[in-house]
């Protein structure tokens, strides 16, 4: 299984090829990456999931770990292929997670080949993999922070507005637990 490919991107109306010493493998990323590469004159790293059927083997490529565990888990989901997961996971991870908190069909059902009955069955797969999913979102936090988003979640305040203001903090070097809770707190209080 190709799990990483590096080498320069050519952009192509299927997706991007990757040439790795001399040799050319077709891609495909979603839109916004695609966007993003067709200029692209340096070497790229991608993240690679290797995807084999009966008739096919296609490689899908993510610039992040996080952003091909997103695509996983949509591709989990029974009747959702490959191409449709690539496309909604192209609409952000913060997006998707909004729109399955808040049962949002009409945001799955703009993604071609996603009808209604398809994404509410989205909603109700992801809905049971939320922890999943915040993963990715709290990924990037240290173990400081991660426990002061859990005390102050925990203390009733809402998750997202916790989180941006962990992520505008300046944290000293060597601060207490319960000095960064203060000081957050502080911030979320203020912004109610």
């Amino acid at each position: 299984m190709i799990a990483y490919l590096r080498g320069i991107p050519t952009s192509t109306d299927s997706g991007i090829v990757i040439t790795v010493n001399n040799v050319g493998y077709l891609v495909y990323v979603g839109q916004h990456l695609q966007t993003t590469l067709a200029t692209e004159t340096e070497p790229v790293g991608l993240v690679i999931y290797t995807h084999v059927s009966e008739n096919t083997l296609e490689l899908f490529g993510f610039l992040t770990e996080e952003e091909k565990r997103l695509f996983l888990l949509l591709l989990d989901v029974s009747g959702v292929g490959p191409k449709t997961a690539l496309a909604i996971t192209n609409r952000g991870a913060r997006e998707i997670i909004d729109a399955v908190q808040q049962a949002q069909v009409s945001f799955f059902t703009q993604v071609p080949r996603v009808g209604k009955k398809m994404a509410q069955k989205i909603i109700i797969d992801l809905t049971s993999k939320l922890g999943s999913l915040k993963e990715l979102e709290l990924g990037s936090l240290d173990s400081h922070q991660s426990e002061v988003v859990a005390a102050l979640t925990a203390m009733g305040f809402e998750e997202q507005q916790v989180l941006e203001a962990v992520r505008s903090h300046d944290f000293v070097e060597g601060e207490t637990l319960q000095t960064s809770i203060k000081s957050i707190l502080r911030t979320v209080s203020d912004s109610k």
